[in-house]
């Protein structure tokens, strides 16, 4: 049986607030070297699927930089197969943006058929785990399914998050509800569909036709093949996963990769997470620097009595002399001056916090209300920003209006053809 991976990789990712502002979702990164995309494009290589389809949208150019033709997945190794990443067109029929997940799949069905594969497996490119798809495809065989989702059980209370399904003791689907308000059971749609290749197309087909529809697989597709009488079945997964979509899931993501022991073993030999990397010189850690249960990459460098505690450090990220980083996720060649404190924080790409700076609660109790601050914005000496406070992309010294950022204030560059006067700030803050 022939499988071509599809994956979905258009989400604009609005709940990540600036961390998607210049970049689609999948292409953030994660757990230092990696990004979210890199998740997937694995499970995909050490399942040996090489015949694999990206569907891109929202600011695709980072995501097609960082895939190419797949090579660190090896997915490039075989001639008719390997990596191809694919953004909505015009034709002369009617298309435009993806309105939704299936119709995504739907403006690429004849890609998508091409060569004409037996099972479809449609992913998210914006989760966090590792599975094997092999186990997945001997279950949907067994089976006899015309469809099978993956399915793994999440805590009650968050459970209006997810799509939700109803199972019988033969793990038979009987109903699937999207992000209900009173969830009927704990067991969550994970965003892995397996279909036979003629039901899918079947199916987005008459989804297209329908005009009430969102077509979205969640919301439209799945459930009404449930209730057609569809041959769906529920493949358990027990493993760690994570839908890194919001600030606070993309934030507990990284402290459960420091958990002793690990939630997600980036150590494991027989499941390599494959990622595109370039050089850097290795890590410099100065005498008199404090490290406890923390990731620190290539290229770093740990100046004379910093402390970094339970934190994540990207490439090139300089932390100087007695500044404390502490459960926070600071991203690539970010530099943090001398003496500034950081806690609970996410700090983009290529940010520079000025020295004595503030960044989160002092608090052991500190609230998980993160500040974020964007790519290559520089946070002037002295300032505190915090909990929830937020600064945006590009955003530099002159631009501040105060150097207090509280919980309520969004600073953000001012577009400077529409503000005009000589008398505003560079930067304008809103609540």
């Amino acid at each position: 049986m022939r499988t071509r991976a599809v994956i979905l990789a258009g989400g604009e990712g609005r709940r990540l607030g600036t961390l998607t502002s210049k970049r689609a979702k999948p292409a953030v990164p994660f757990a230092g070297k990696y990004r979210i995309i890199d998740f997937t494009l694995s499970n995909c290589s050490n399942s040996n699927i090489s015949d694999v389809i990206v569907l891109a949208q929202y600011h695709p150019h980072s995501l097609i930089d960082h895939v190419r033709t797949g090579g660190p997945w090896d997915l490039n190794r075989e001639s008719k197969a390997g990596v191809r990443v694919l953004t909505p067109f015009k034709t002369r029929s009617d298309s435009n943006w993806y309105t939704g997940t299936a119709d995504a799949v739907q403006q690429n069905i004849d890609f998508i058929k091409r060569d004409h594969p037996d099972l479809i497996l449609v992913l998210s490119g914006d989760h966090i785990y590792k599975m094997d798809y092999t186990k997945l495809i001997q279950f949907h065989l067994e089976h006899q399914a015309e469809v099978t989702i993956a399915a793994t059980r999440v805590p009650i209370n968050h459970a209006s998050r997810f799509g939700i399904l109803e199972v019988d003791e033969d793990l038979r689907v009987r109903s699937f509800v999207e992000k209900p308000i009173l969830p009927p059971s704990n067991l969550a749609n994970m965003g892995v569909y397996l279909f036979n290749a003629d039901l899918l197309d079947h199916a987005i087909r008459e989804d297209n036709m329908k005009t009430a529809s969102s077509h979205d697989f969640g919301k439209d597709i799945l459930p009404h093949l449930i209730q057609s009488g569809t041959s769906a079945f529920a493949y358990p997964f027990q493993n760690y996963w994570m839908d890194v979509g919001t600030i606070d899931s993309y934030w507990q993501a990284h402290m459960d990769l420091l958990n002793q022991p690990s939630l997600l073993d980036l150590n494991d030999r027989s499941w390599v997470i494959h990622t595109r990397t370039e050089e850097r010189p290795p890590v410099k850690i100065e005498k008199g620097a404090t490290i406890h249960d923390s990731l620190i990459c290539d290229g770093c460098v740990i100046q004379s009595g910093a402390v970094i505690e339970h934190s994540v450090l990207s490439p090139g990220v300089v932390v100087k002399t007695g500044s404390v980083i502490k459960e926070s996720v600071l991203l690539t060649d970010t530099t943090i001056g001398n003496g500034v404190f950081i806690r609970r924080a996410i700090i983009d790409k290529k940010v520079i916090i000025g020295e004595n700076a503030k960044i989160g609660s002092i608090e052991n109790n500190a609230p998980t209300i993160f500040p974020i601050v964007g790519k290559n914005s520089h946070i002037p000496a002295w300032t505190i920003i915090d909990p929830g406070g937020i600064i945006g992309t590009d955003v530099f010294e002159d631009d501040f209006i105060t150097k207090h950022i509280t919980s309520d204030l969004f600073i953000e560059k001012v577009n400077f053809l529409e503000f005009r006067n000589a008398e505003m700030s560079a930067t304008y803050a809103r609540g």
